[in-house]
């Protein structure tokens, strides 16, 4: 590792208080957001595509200085469809998911960060198409640190029709250099809604599993695609679940999936959710209490989410490491075809680990400390 990055001398925490904040300006003492903005590769939508089914690709980019390896701390994502010429708006259903992941074995090792930190950083997809970090929160990253841009489309409604369209996706960003206050540290975990494929009892990871403590448990179900996963007592779930006509309430222990490393608090949470969606619960199961619960709006003319709720706090929701967490999605499909479904809770938590070492050395040492 290059000896100006060991020191540590990088950003530290600021508090905020517990005070109401634009969150969606810049608080007085921060920085003014930088921004970088990419273009997918052009896709021509002329058929209907189911989710996961359309015309993807993957690209690269940086963030900052690059040459000088300099620390940003990631405050926002942004991803619109446009046409062609990158700037005329287009069909915003046409957008499956705009993800941004790095290379979290990488990160971990600079930023001796918790092993729970997710490798994806952001996904947006229909109804949501922003995320901003409430004022003096971040992911920090290194400028050399290459991210991957991964935009996939969909298209459920329109047939005859030729669409060339792309993915505008901007980051915002602060440099450490220009802060004028210290930042909080975040990192991201996951919780999946998951349906048992093959196994003995739909809960991820739990050998001997108890209703009363784990709840009921995911329900079988059938891949809407080759999206599983594998605990480590063999059992085969997906994330990825075909949905009957009608109204499901699906039930994930995701106590194994979100790995609360250590006590602290959620500062952020992003819903990914498909139509037909009603609403997505996290819960606390030890102590019996709701988290966030998302309410998902769907178009009423055609298929397609309009509005999914996000959750914004400065002052943060306690979580613990010693607790069970149950995620809840409910759909209904009100058509008589087999639907596709997701439900994701991307979650981000302040990161007491980075936040100490880094107040250790003080915020305002250089970056070559």
């Amino acid at each position: 590792m290059d000896k100006r990055w060991t020191g540590w001398g990088l950003a530290a925490a600021v508090a905020l208080g517990g005070a109401a904040a634009d969150l969606h300006g810049t608080p007085p003492e921060a920085a003014e957001p930088r921004t970088e903005v990419v273009l997918s590769k052009t896709y021509t939508v002329d058929r209907k595509y189911r989710s996961m089914k359309g015309p993807f690709s993957q690209q690269q980019l940086y963030l900052g200085d690059r040459e000088q390896r300099e620390l940003v701390w990631i405050v926002g994502y942004k991803a619109v469809m446009v046409g062609e010429d990158g700037v005329s708006p287009q069909r915003q259903e046409f957008m499956c998911h705009s993800n941004l992941d790095l290379n979290v074995g990488t990160h971990r090792m600079r930023f001796r960060t918790t092993p729970s930190f997710s490798s994806r950083l952001f996904t947006l997809s229909q109804g949501q198409q922003t995320i901003r970090f409430p004022p003096g929160f971040g992911i920090p990253v290194r400028s050399d640190e290459p991210l991957s841009l991964t935009t996939q489309v969909l298209n459920l409604n329109l047939e005859g029709e030729r669409f060339d369209v792309r993915h505008k996706v901007t980051v915002e960003y602060v440099r450490q250099r220009d802060l004028t206050a210290p930042m909080k540290p975040l990192f991201p975990i996951g919780a999946y809604g998951l349906e048992l494929l093959e196994g003995d009892a739909g809960y991820f990871g739990v050998r001997q599993p108890l209703e009363e403590k784990h709840g009921p448990g995911c329900l079988p179900g059938d891949n809407a695609s080759s999206h599983e996963y594998k605990d480590r007592l063999g059992r085969r779930f997906t994330g990825h679940w075909v949905v009957k006509p009608g109204r499901e309430v699906n039930r994930t222990l995701v106590t194994h999936l979100m790995q609360v490393p250590y006590d602290t608090t959620i500062h952020y949470i992003a819903v990914h959710l498909h139509p037909f969606a009603e609403s997505l619960e996290l819960r606390d199961l030890t102590d019996g209490r709701t988290i966030f619960k998302s309410r998902a709006e769907n178009f009423d003319d055609r298929i397609g989410l309009r509005r999914v709720e996000s959750l914004s706090s400065v002052e943060g929701i306690p979580v613990y490491a010693d607790h069970d967490y149950e995620l809840i999605s409910t759909y209904n499909n009100t058509t008589d075809e087999d639907q596709d479904s997701m439900a994701v809770m991307y979650i981000y938590l302040r990161d007491l680990e980075v936040e100490k070492r880094l107040a250790e050395v003080g915020w305002k040492a250089p970056a070559d400390g």
